[in-house]
């Protein structure tokens, strides 16, 4: 099984890392390039480009120009603690057993905008860069023309003929994967919540619930169809009832 989440926007480098164990991202040559494109912004082209606050333009103008390779333990952070969004509370990675992370490293890929697809324990300098950011880069107007070929090639490399591919992303993220090329079908789960006598997507609880089941995974070593429907973190369950679409389970609190 391999998964796809996205990255967060909000960053952690301060908490300690529970693991010296890391390992390197295959893409850092393109997210190289990428930073050079950043680099020779200012922070107001930062703010129009992103649609972010002077301070927050002003931040990741100093992040672009101190983003510097080679990364080391010392001055990078290993991507699953780095990242501290409501995907990333699900997951609860601080509390996960260190003889599991190989598993986590084995199964999950995180997306991004700088450097494309990120491995568990990939070593990544902050950044903030959207994956709908419309950047160009040489001939490539934005980032899903620059990433959208690397990444699926890279995710066909990865994934075994009927292996089980789970789509936790937010469609922002998984439109950087050219779903007609993938050499798997893809399974992507719903989470939704009753709000008064309405079933309901709501935002905050899915992306907390698409982490939580990326830690059910891990937790269950879950391969299959079935295994995947029998999540059931935090009052969640499989509805045969709403789900509409074999590829669309739709899970219900």
């Amino acid at each position: 099984m391999k998964i796809v989440i996205s990255p967060a926007k909000s960053l952690d480098f301060e908490t300690t890392v529970p693991t010296q164990k890391y390992t390197t991202s295959d893409f850092l040559a393109d997210a190289e390039k990428l930073n050079e494109v950043l680099k020779g912004k200012s922070p107001k082209n930062i703010s129009e480009l992103m649609s972010i606050s002077d301070k927050l333009a002003q931040l990741n103008w100093q992040r672009n120009q101190d983003w510097n390779l080679p990364f080391t333990i010392d001055n990078a952070r290993q991507a699953v603690y780095a990242f501290n969004g409501d995907v990333y509370t699900g997951l609860d990675v601080y509390t996960l057993a260190e003889d599991k992370l190989d598993i986590l490293q084995d199964k999950l890929r995180i997306l991004s905008g700088l450097y494309g697809i990120l491995k568990p324990l990939d070593l990544m300098q902050a950044y903030r860069l959207e994956m709908g950011t419309k950047l160009k880069v040489g001939k490539k107007d934005n980032l899903y023309e620059f990433w959208k070929q690397t990444i699926t090639n890279h995710l066909n490399e990865e994934l075994k003929e009927e292996e089980l591919f789970v789509n936790l992303a937010s469609n922002e993220y998984f439109s950087a994967i050219d779903k007609k090329t993938l050499k798997v079908p893809v399974i992507t789960p719903q989470f939704k919540d009753w709000k008064g006598d309405k079933l309901k997507i709501i935002s905050f609880f899915a992306k907390k619930a698409r982490g939580m089941m990326v830690r059910y995974i891990i937790d269950t070593r879950a391969e299959t169809l079935e295994d995947l429907k029998g999540f059931n973190y935090d009052g969640y369950g499989f509805s045969e009832e709403y789900t509409t679409k074999p590829n669309e389970l739709v899970f219900v609190r």
